[in-house]
């Protein structure tokens, strides 16, 4: 039993060079500290991972699955599990190590998290490298590793159905990867449940470096809370704050996808590359459009009352059924970016790409800084293997998606993302290679929104839009990846008070709004210790020139361009709000006491 009331106390440690499994305990002040999710599985990694320099393909690196003190309980939208290891796909400008690169993390909703918690653990830490591609089943206390050869190449969606009648009960959680997981493609995803992705970073890729096809949980406890009629109190209250409230219907109706229209509309999408924040034909492909033509089904995760992920049905040459989408990244990303405005293609581009085990956000990236070197005459067909890779063509879209996961040809270089394609290609392309530290920007474009801009140079993981966009925003954010709650449903004010409530009732550590924000900058703290620790400086948190040197030609931003010194006085502000170093980005020692990281 924990000494944490609300926690189990334990993690599931699984070895697949030995085969062997075990309990390990967690310790108290690290739940306190951490609390789950993204900041405990930091704090994992960090002691796991105890000089830089590792190879995040080698057997050493952990790959980590974190629910949060909510998962497991009946909190609004409590669905999310974060999964944590170093990033395959990052590297600073200099370093002292061959193999440097950043921590990685990434969310996802479903159902998986909250199975790790009816199983009686508080996290998966997946270590070693199987001799063959395998499998992991978790029963409750029974942990088995099981030869997978036979679903070597597998597709998602078919694997989905088949790996559960192999399993022989329908009750169990799955995460899993596609062929580009196990080709080691630097962004591939991991899958769950035909469309629900930990996508950003390389997951998949780490996954398969370990010779690990899928994990299937089922467990048939439950997690506890400290103070049982605080936490029936603030759960009624929370409640109330989003179930059949217009916040929620909104979300039901449309989800992310309404994004589509408004964000083409404000001049902030990311359009052809993003050399443009409007898309003129954004209404067919956003979410008036879906909710008429394709969508038929509302889905939701665990115990949310949201249900933003849709279902439907296209018809025509790229007819099918549609598992999800479009969302607002995946529209845009494979969407507006491509100047592809055919709904029926575009969801067969964001089907394949699910279908495949591949990141939406840089795939979408690295086809467009294709479509625009191609363009502009800096790479021919011969390059592309003959692929005719135009602005606005599905076709050639989906060609290149399929060379990307498979490494064939051209897919090869792809697959290595827009940085290194850049270095190989020259000619100037790196101006256009929308990329921090290797990772690929996701959908908002930033000509004319400085402040997303900062969150992507200063996000942990690379270029990331969900880091937040301030300093308050960060660590707020870093504290809600670590409670296992969806950011979605946070935006309605009136969930915060009984959100705290619950955290603090389930926990029995007392959260006010000061508390859960310190904690929050404890987490990002201990992040950017990492990736200093690994060689990553001020040079390395810079935007492509696109930004600084390309304004937009149409839309109401018209004319929009950063600029360069306002965007370095106010990154130095920044530094200097955060407590690091302005001319490093090292954490000043006062500021390690201040978050109790002294002695890390």
């Amino acid at each position: 039993m924990s000494k944490n009331p609300g926690y189990h106390g334990v993690l599931l440690h699984i070895d697949l060079t030995t085969s062997k499994s075990e309990k390990v305990a967690i310790a108290p002040a690290d739940l306190d500290k951490f609390v789950g999710g993204q900041g405990l599985g930091m704090k994992i990694l960090w002691d796991r991972l105890k000089k830089p320099g590792i190879n995040p393909l080698s057997p050493e690196n952990p790959l980590i699955f974190m629910p949060g003190p909510f998962s497991g309980l009946p909190v609004p939208s409590s669905s999310r599990t974060c999964v944590v290891t170093k990033s395959p796909i990052t590297s600073p400008m200099k370093s002292d190590y061959d193999h440097a690169s950043t921590v990685s993390y990434s969310n996802m909703g479903g159902f998986f998290g909250p199975e790790i918690r009816f199983a009686g653990y508080d996290g998966l830490v997946i270590t070693g490298k199987a001799p063959e591609l395998s499998y992991v089943v978790i029963d409750d206390d029974k942990v088995e590793i099981r030869e997978g050869k036979r679903f070597k190449g597998m597709r998602t969606d078919v694997f989905d159905k088949v790996f559960l009648d192999a399993l022989g009960d329908r009750r169990f959680k799955t995460v899993y990867i596609g062929p580009a997981g196990e080709n080691l493609v630097p962004y591939a995803s991991i899958l769950h449940t035909a469309g629900r992705a930990a996508g950003r970073g390389g997951m998949g890729c780490v996954m398969g470096s370990k010779n690990l096809k899928a994990i299937a949980v089922k467990g048939s406890g439950q997690p506890g809370v400290a103070d049982h009629q605080r936490f029936l109190a603030a759960l009624d209250k929370a409640r109330s704050a989003l179930y059949g409230t217009a916040y929620a219907k909104n979300w039901a109706e449309q989800g992310t996808a309404r994004a589509i229209v408004a964000n083409s509309n404000a001049g902030t999408e990311a359009v052809r590359n993003y050399r443009e924040g409007t898309f003129p034909e954004a209404d067919k492909i956003g979410g008036d459009a879906a909710r008429r033509d394709v969508w038929v089904k509302d889905i939701a995760c665990y115990c949310c009352p949201l249900a933003c992920k849709k279902s439907g049905i296209t018809k025509g040459k790229y007819g099918g059924i549609v598992h999800d989408g479009p969302e607002y990244e995946t529209g845009v990303m494979l969407g507006s970016n491509l100047l592809i405005s055919d709904m029926p293609g575009l969801l067969k581009a964001i089907t394949t790409l699910d279908d495949l085990g591949l990141d939406q956000i840089s795939t979408g990236n690295v086809i467009g800084f294709l479509m625009e070197a191609y363009e502009k005459g800096l790479i021919n067909l011969g390059f592309l293997d003959g692929i005719d890779l135009k602005w606005g063509s599905v076709d050639a879209t989906l060609a290149m998606i399929e060379k990307i996961a498979a490494k064939d040809g051209v897919g090869a270089l792809a697959a290595e993302g827009v940085r290194a394609l850049s270095w190989h290609i020259g000619k100037g392309s790196e101006k256009f290679a929308i990329q921090v530290k290797g990772l690929e920007l996701a959908a908002h474009n930033i000509q004319a929104n400085q402040p997303r801009g900062l969150s992507y140079v200063t996000a942990s993981r690379g270029a990331c839009h969900m880091s937040g966009d301030n300093i308050a925003m960060q660590n707020r954010r870093a504290m809600l990846d670590s409670t296992g709650m969806c950011f979605f449903p946070t935006f309605e004010p009136a969930l915060e008070e009984p959100m705290l409530a619950m955290l603090s009732a389930i926990t029995g550590h007392e959260y006010d709004k000061a508390e859960f924000e310190k904690a929050g900058e404890r987490i990002f703290n201990l992040e950017k210790l990492f990736n200093y620790r690994e060689g990553f400086r001020r040079a390395d948190d810079r935007l492509p020139d696109r930004f600084f040197e390309d304004a937009f030609t149409v839309g109401p931003k018209k004319g929009a361009v950063l600029d360069r010194n306002q965007f370095d006085a106010m990154l130095t502000q920044y530094y200097k709000d955060r407590g690091w170093d302005p001319e490093t980005t090292r954490p000043e020692k006062e500021k390690l006491h201040e978050l109790g990281l002294d002695s890390i």
